[in-house]
């Protein structure tokens, strides 16, 4: 298997895009990396999907319309079901019209083609500096330790996400959090 995502942060980047994308004021996302795991879930309250159309989201060659300006595949689904498959582990999608969405994946940690986590700070403040009014609540564990952090308390302790000086600290304090996880 050649991964598209180069690390399962580019999964949870495309997953939390999404989420903001369908207008959720509140998104939780869940992270844990272990010997013989890594296991995540994007929970949202957006404007969720039907049946029909959480069917049609799993198809390489569909996305909503209107949601990309510039091209007509929709392929963030697709991918996360078929890295699953493709390092033995498993993939799931609940969703419902006005309650939102829940995507959760699990991979073998020791599948050789299961991608590296990534950086998940950068990934995270990345995430964090995207436009409307969210909270995204990190709740990130390992076997043995983990930390929690949300936008909106990043941004209560440090002001406007945007500014730079205000992104350097918040950089600095996730990776101080990060650093800090036993395994």
């Amino acid at each position: 298997m050649i991964p598209v995502h180069a690390t399962v942060c580019d999964t949870l980047a495309d997953l939390v895009q999404n989420s903001i994308e369908a207008g959720a004021s509140r998104i939780e996302l869940d992270v844990y990396t272990g010997p013989d795991a890594i296991r995540a879930r994007v929970a949202d309250n957006g404007k969720g999907m039907d049946r029909e159309t959480l069917r049609k989201a799993k198809d390489p060659f569909y996305s909503e319309s209107g949601k990309h300006s510039r091209r007509r595949v929709g392929l963030g689904l697709p991918l996360l079901y078929q890295t699953a498959e493709a390092v033995n582990g498993k993939a799931d999608v609940q969703s419902a019209p006005g309650k939102g969405t829940t995507v959760f994946f699990e991979f073998d940690a020791n599948h050789i083609d299961t991608p590296p986590l990534g950086d998940l700070p950068a990934t995270l403040l990345g995430l964090m500096t995207f436009e409307g009014a969210y909270d995204l609540i990190l709740k990130r564990e390992t076997p043995k330790d983990g930390y929690k952090v949300s936008r909106g308390e990043l941004a209560d302790a440090l002001g406007n996400l945007t500014e730079s000086a205000n992104l350097a600290l918040a950089g600095a304090f996730l990776r101080s959090q990060e650093q800090g996880l036993m395994y």
